[in-house]
């Protein structure tokens, strides 16, 4: 029996700390730190032995969570000033 990894865009804790540091940087800073978590992403998952294709799409569905929790961010920021 093989172990599946848990989905990596219900990794929460994961997706909020990411988008956390993302909102603090900018620029050359920020590029940095997203390739070298996308980095450690591919590598663990790799050394479970997930395919290159499965670690592609599981690195898309974080992408995706992480931009739409910067967007959560961005929209209760937008709320709050406006209030």
């Amino acid at each position: 029996m093989s172990l599946l990894p848990f989905p990596a865009d219900r990794r929460t804790s994961d997706v909020r700390r990411c988008a956390k540091a993302l909102q603090q940087l900018h620029g050359e800073a920020a590029n940095r730190f997203w390739r070298s978590e996308m980095a450690s992403f591919a590598a663990i998952l790799r050394e479970q032995g997930m395919e290159d294709d499965e670690i592609s799409r599981q690195a898309g569905l974080y992408m995706h969570a992480v931009q739409m929790e910067l967007q959560l961010a961005f929209a209760e920021e937008e709320l709050n000033a406006s209030a």
